[in-house]
């Protein structure tokens, strides 16, 4: 009896045999395989893109010409008068530009023209004359025109310290050095020039050069004596030439 009810339910669950086995989706995201038809109509869809060719530096400015000026200081004429020949040339036949200087307003004009290729010669343009408007050398204001990552900074040594009377001048002694022998080795450490105009200090250098070469100053400033702040900076340095 038990075995006649088997065989009636097997009968009527499979007539026909065992079914097919369907393989179900899976739900994981994984890579896609490589599909030809996909890749035809990718490069042919990349084919018909549209190409735009590089706009010239007139066009990029809307044909509008652009001028800065840089005010000069009365200090400042004689040197300019005398290294003209030098600022011109670079920012002439290099750049591109327009210069000249202004004898009503005392300010050297920039402006740019329809020779004007690069659109950020302006700003290069502006830098090299301020910096030599600052006290740098001519030699070592090229740099900014001749690689970006150089900067300029200023800073008061009132800034730092309010001194006033024989303790500001003494401030300014420490960081300038017999001879100038502190002001030099800093420079050659952080491979930064310094200007030290009155309480003025002008920094032109790398970013990472020119935090070397302000913290050492500053600590100048607060009272630390020479011989620690080179053992600070030579430090400073050789792990950050370690670094890189």
């Amino acid at each position: 009896m038990a075995s006649s009810n088997v065989s009636t339910t097997d009968a009527s669950v499979a007539p026909d045999g065992p079914e097919p086995f369907t393989p179900v989706r899976s739900r994981r995201t994984g890579k896609r395989k490589h599909d030809p038809d996909m890749d035809a109509e990718e490069s042919s869809a990349a084919g018909k893109r549209p190409h735009f060719p590089p706009l010239s530096g007139d066009k990029l400015k809307g044909g509008a010409d652009e001028m800065r000026k840089v005010a000069v200081p009365a200090h400042r004429y004689t040197p300019l008068k005398e290294n003209w020949l030098n600022i011109y040339t670079p920012i002439v036949e290099n750049l591109q530009l327009q210069v000249r200087f202004n004898l009503k307003t005392r300010n050297v004009e920039l402006k740019t023209c329809k020779e004007t290729q690069d659109i950020g010669a302006l700003t290069k343009a502006s830098d090299f004359v301020k910096a030599f408007v600052l006290g740098f050398q001519v030699e070592d204001a090229l740099a900014l025109i001749r690689l970006d990552e150089l900067f300029l900074e200023s800073f008061d040594v009132t800034d730092v310290k309010p001194l006033k009377g024989d303790h500001l001048s003494r401030a300014i002694g420490r960081i300038a050095g017999t001879g100038g022998k502190t002001k030099y080795t800093i420079e050659n450490v952080t491979k930064t020039r310094i200007v030290l105009a009155d309480t003025k200090i002008h920094l032109l250098g790398s970013f990472q050069n020119i935090k070397m070469a302000r913290t050492a100053i500053c600590n100048l400033i607060l009272g630390s004596p020479p011989s620690k702040v080179y053992g600070n900076i030579r430090a400073v340095a050789s792990r950050t030439a370690e670094r890189f």
